[in-house]
């Protein structure tokens, strides 16, 4: 299986104010493609050939770093413009998901405190995450391309922190981003079908 790097689900234009063309042009057309570039170039004639993007990502962690770190980039990625889009974000959540988030979280307000937390205190590169693991929601955060899927949950909400993904529109403001993305950005929809599917 080789990486391919997919359109944008929307127009460059399609997330402003919140994440600005120029940002999409550099992260998606520049940074997701050297991961793709990089992973295909990585992964010839390894022992993880034929293997599907998420048991690349599985089987690589701890065994091939290169490898590793550009398919989780890849993988994160993919999501992450998913996890987007235009007039996104807010409170308003598909039930089955609003529900389990008030179990497992303590309430829509809780969650975004804390995922926004979790952003601001990965320490240099990373995500922040709202995965399943056990049945259960958690909210945690990894440095660098790492995600859930090493740590035995399934990842169905990701944000980048790294700082290419907001420096041009929020400079160091890395809580104004985290805020803008779950308030305006996040599709909710999307996160309902990978919850669904976990």
């Amino acid at each position: 299986m080789s990486f391919t790097l997919s359109e944008l689900p929307y127009d460059y234009d399609a997330l402003a104010p919140y994440m600005s063309r120029e940002t999409l042009e550099y992260h998606h057309d520049k940074h997701h493609q050297a991961y793709v570039t990089n992973g295909n170039n990585l992964l010839k004639g390894t022992e993880f050939e034929g293997q599907s993007l998420e048991e690349i990502v599985k089987n690589s962690f701890g065994k091939n770093v290169p490898l590793f770190n550009n398919a989780g980039q890849h993988y994160n990625h993919m999501h992450f413009w998913n996890w987007m889009k235009p007039n996104g974000g807010g409170d308003k959540l598909p039930g089955r998901l609003a529900k389990k988030i008030d179990e497992d979280l303590g309430g829509f307000e809780k969650f975004k405190a804390d995922f926004i937390a979790a952003g601001v205190g990965q320490f240099g590169s990373g995500w922040a995450w709202l995965s399943v693991k056990n049945g259960k929601l958690e909210i945690s955060k990894t440095g660098n391309g790492e995600n859930p899927l090493v740590h035995g949950a399934t990842p169905i909400l990701g944000v980048d922190v790294w700082e290419h993904s907001y420096y041009i529109d929020y400079r160091n403001r890395r809580p104004d981003y985290l805020k803008a993305f779950v308030e305006n950005l996040v599709n909710w929809d999307y996160v309902d079908q990978l919850f669904e599917k976990a």
